[in-house]
């Protein structure tokens, strides 16, 4: 009898890992990265890991406050970090191609020497109310670096 029990848990467990794959779960998230930091290499994981989930198929929003605005600024210096010789402009610059929506937040380039058109092409000014919107829906994972 026991072996009964532990086999149906076991075809439950198959059945549901059957339909929960984790492809399936990434179709339907929605990610949320906020990058304040200025560490280089604390942008180059943000940018990183971004790029891996919109490759698995979730929808990637970039924010970028504060010092973080600054990895949209078209001429800044950013270093290169291995194993993938890029740097986190680049890889943000990737995500734009692949159809991420990237943003500064409202109160970057006011308060700062930086104008829209100092941004990167496709990089947009973040609205408030459509920011707080976003944060609500229900499907989306909101990750700060």
């Amino acid at each position: 009898m026991p072996y009964r029990s532990l086999l149906s848990s076991l075809a439950l467990v198959l059945l549901l890992g059957f339909w929960a794959t984790p492809s399936d779960a990434a179709d339907s998230d929605e990610i949320f990265v906020v990058v304040t930091s200025d560490d280089a290499e604390t942008q180059m994981m943000s940018m990183v890991l971004s790029n891996q989930v919109l490759n698995r198929g979730a929808s990637v929003r970039v924010l970028l406050c504060s010092a973080g605005g600054r990895l949209g600024v078209a001429d800044e210096e950013f270093p290169m970090f291995e194993p993938a010789d890029r740097s986190p402009q680049q890889l943000l610059q990737n995500l734009i191609n692949e159809g991420a929506t990237v943003e500064v937040c409202a109160i970057f380039l006011p308060n700062s020497e930086f104008g829209e058109d100092d941004l990167i092409e496709g990089i947009g000014v973040a609205q408030p109310p459509a920011i707080a919107d976003h944060m609500l829906e229900p499907d989306v994972r909101y990750f700060t670096f």
